[in-house]
């Protein structure tokens, strides 16, 4: 991996080099998203299934759109015994962390007659995307469907592309079972966005979209964004390892790479005080690469977004990590934990040399949808919040109206909406 010295020069080519990875950036796709997405919305089935034909080179109709329980079970024939446990075993660690997050409905009231609250609701319908074309993600569906679940949805659709056989993979479905999903459908890319988000003859219309994809998904949830809700546009998958030197460069060399597998667009970064132990880590990338399948994606994430910062010292570390506000974080300090205090945006943390990045990816229990190019400066890892709404809750008697009333009137006056203002006055004034 190349070593760069940190300046504010090379901050600024980093950063705008980790920036090009953005969906902002998909520019020549857009209007082949919209034409699909359009489609979709306006010829529904028809359009669904053709593009399933022409991308997927399967025969999909509405006969055999929906995954039927026949399938699920023959899936489970084929799923090793010893995965689906594990499965299970990530499940239980996921609901266990997300029953962490559930709120509950709330009131408080006042002598004087005043009742205020807020009231809590799951989403009646949620659609959840599950990628599929070059691979098996059942991670993914646990990290969605899940929460989803915990949150208390009543309708959790998951469209995932299919073979030209017209098959999902197996681990996906059972892993969509076991999760709690209501209905799986086989429909991949744009076209199944706009699916979910316009609803077809086969497929209903859902409240909010969540879950990963390629260019054409994140585009088409962008488009859709506004008719329904979505959790967020993801970005190519990313790491960054802090460290003042006292980690083992062989953990943090593998840990760089399980993020650079991902795609040529992965990024995975080290930053460190020491550049004795920056060419150590670069040795450990070097040697493992050579072992891994997938080391030509590797080599091409690493010499496009791979660096190793040598920084000053730790404080300065600490702030370039705040502004790359990476999507996995790991610390592997002296004291990470005093460390982690003054880390402001990451997406997931990880502290101490055990506890590898992997470990959110599949079964820890915290979520593995996290916010990637910078947006952990905003956004939050998806949970059970994602598939709530809030209501306000008003309550006054009418002594305590009358109490206040004149205050209302005042303010809807200096705003010259005079029938706000009267909505008031006719309660307790002759009009």
């Amino acid at each position: 991996m190349r070593i760069v010295k940190l300046t504010e020069e090379s901050k600024k080519d980093i950063l705008k080099n980790m920036l090009r990875r953005s969906p902002d950036n998909y520019g020549p796709y857009e209007a082949t998203v919209k034409e699909i997405v359009e489609n979709v919305h306006q010829n529904k089935d028809a359009a669904l299934f053709e593009y399933t034909h022409k991308f997927d080179k399967a025969d999909i109709n509405a006969s055999n759109v929906k995954v039927t329980d026949e399938e699920i079970e023959e899936a489970y024939n084929k799923v090793d015994k010893n995965l689906l446990e594990v499965i299970r075993k990530s499940i239980r660690n996921i609901r266990e962390y997300h029953e962490l997050q559930k709120r509950n409905s709330w009131i408080t009231t006042k002598e004087n007659g005043i009742m205020l609250g807020q009231k809590i609701t799951a989403l009646q319908s949620v659609g959840v995307y599950v990628p599929g074309g070059k691979a098996a993600y059942p991670s993914t569906v646990l990290m969605n469907v899940v929460p989803a679940h915990v949150a208390g949805v009543e309708n959790i659709i998951m469209t995932t592309p299919c073979n030209e056989e017209g098959k999902v993979y197996p681990t996906t479905l059972v892993a969509a079972k076991e999760a709690g999903a209501t209905a799986i459908y086989k429909a991949g890319g744009a076209q199944a966005i706009a699916a979910l988000a316009f609803g077809t003859e086969s497929i209903p219309k859902v409240d909010k979209i969540v879950g990963p994809g390629n260019i054409f998904v994140a585009l088409a949830k962008r488009l859709v964004y506004g008719h329904v809700s979505i959790d967020s546009i993801a970005g190519p998958s990313e790491i960054l390892v802090l460290s003042d030197g006292s980690g083992n460069p062989k953990y943090i060399a593998a840990d760089l790479l399980s993020q650079a597998e991902h795609d040529e667009l992965a990024s995975a970064i080290l930053i460190t005080t020491d550049a004795d132990f920056a060419e150590k880590v670069s040795e450990w990338t070097d040697v493992f690469t050579e072992k891994l399948s997938r080391k030509d994606i590797i080599r091409k994430s690493l010499d496009n977004f791979g660096y190793i910062l040598l920084v000053d010292n730790l404080d300065e570390g600490i702030a370039v990590t705040n502004e790359i506000a990476p999507e996995h974080l790991e610390i592997m300090t002296k004291n990470p934990y005093d460390t982690m205090t003054k880390v402001r945006n990451a997406g997931a943390i990880f502290l101490g040399e055990y506890s590898s990045e992997p470990l959110g990816d599949y079964f820890a229990g915290p979520n593995h949808v996290l916010p990637t190019n910078g947006t952990a400066r905003f956004f939050s890892p998806l949970g059970v919040d994602d598939f709530i709404k809030k209501s306000s809750i008003i309550s006054y008697s009418e002594s305590a109206l009358r109490d206040v009333y004149k205050d209302v009137v005042t303010f809807a006056e200096a705003e010259y909406l005079t029938a706000h203002a009267n909505s008031m006055k006719v309660r307790f004034e002759d009009q």
